[in-house]
């Protein structure tokens, strides 16, 4: 039997029920057999109807309720809204970190579930500092610290960031070899059970030109001594390589590019590859993908939305589902 495909609805206020049909209507009648989408059952209505998009919709109990083919599958989340498009940060907020714990509950109590894609959030509405769905979910399942990874991913080319969401001014006290070789750690043995494949890492210095390896920078001092740790572990890891010139021909000997900082390896990828590319979360008790893409407010309502992202996540659930 195929497992279960779970698809957040993510931020109300977004372009999210526009990329949603509009995959929909990209993927196979066996595809859509097994997707559940976790939202409200009204609001994707309004907001289907605003948008003048048709298709057909069934609210489900939970994921044996038998359907019809080609209805998309709700599991209803409440929600207090007046208008679809503008619901209030309170009443999101809650949305939002309810439908996340229900996928969760569902991910860790059921077996036939093969994990979660959840529709961009505005990451202000998890009502805590420095913290994405990557690390809210992480937290809810109750992981050894540090141990998340979040891998960005696309035919071209693939980078890990060890720091995620949080300040550049708290990123050099963050530096530390135990998160360093966690998550390193964390991406070999998840990239060699999900893709089969041992892969080949290199690790980018925190640095300007590796801060040219003074004897007290964090090169010196922390990243060369993990990874000599890694390689004597047997993970296939290199450097510190400066990043200001990885991304130029360098990446392409490597499957995995580590970064020390959030911007220090998403600008490079996204220019890169657009909307070519999802989110990856290593390290959960189930698997966690997103698009790679914010909630696009600015063209909400306008039919504009890419949802190439969403149809690759989709596709990545499916290879694993073959």
């Amino acid at each position: 039997m195929k497992k279960k495909i779970l698809i957040i609805g993510g931020d109300p206020n977004s372009i999210n029920s526009e990329i949603i049909v509009k995959s929909w209507k990209k993927i196979s009648n066996a595809t859509k057999k097994k997707i559940y989408l976790i939202s409200n059952y009204d609001l994707i209505n309004d907001q289907f109807r605003k948008l003048r998009f048709s298709i057909k919709l069934k609210k489900v109990i939970s994921l044996n309720d038998k359907v019809k083919d080609n209805y998309l599958k709700i599991i209803n989340v409440p929600l207090k809204f007046r208008d679809p498009f503008k619901v209030s940060k309170k009443n999101s907020s809650i949305y939002v970190i309810n439908s996340l714990k229900l996928a969760h509950k569902l991910c860790t109590s059921e077996t036939n579930i093969l994990g979660i894609i959840n529709c961009p959030i505005d990451k202000t509405l998890l009502k805590q500092n420095n913290i994405g769905v990557t690390e809210f979910l992480a937290n809810l399942s109750k992981i050894k610290k540090h141990s998340e990874v979040m891998l960005l991913r696309s035919k071209k080319i693939s980078v890990v960031p060890i720091t995620t969401h949080i300040d550049l001014k708290q990123v050099s006290t963050n530096i530390k070899s135990k998160i360093i070789y966690r998550k390193i750690l964390t991406l070999h043995d998840c990239f060699k059970n999900k893709f089969r494949i041992k892969p080949k890492i290199c690790v980018l210095g925190l640095n300007p030109h590796n801060a040219e390896l003074k004897y007290n920078s964090a090169e010196k001092k922390t990243i060369i001594p993990t990874l000599k740790k890694l390689k004597r572990d047997g993970i296939d890891v290199s450097g510190p390589y400066p990043a200001d010139t990885i991304f130029m021909d360098g990446y392409k000997k490597f499957d995995v590019i580590v970064g020390m900082y959030h911007d220090q390896v998403l600008p490079a990828f996204k220019a890169l590859c657009k909307f070519d590319a999802i989110n990856i979360t290593f390290g959960l008790k189930y698997l966690r993908v997103s698009p790679d893409h914010g909630v696009a407010k600015q063209i909400i309502s306008k039919n504009k939305a890419n949802p190439l992202s969403l149809i690759n996540c989709i596709k990545f659930f499916d290879s694993l589902n073959s």
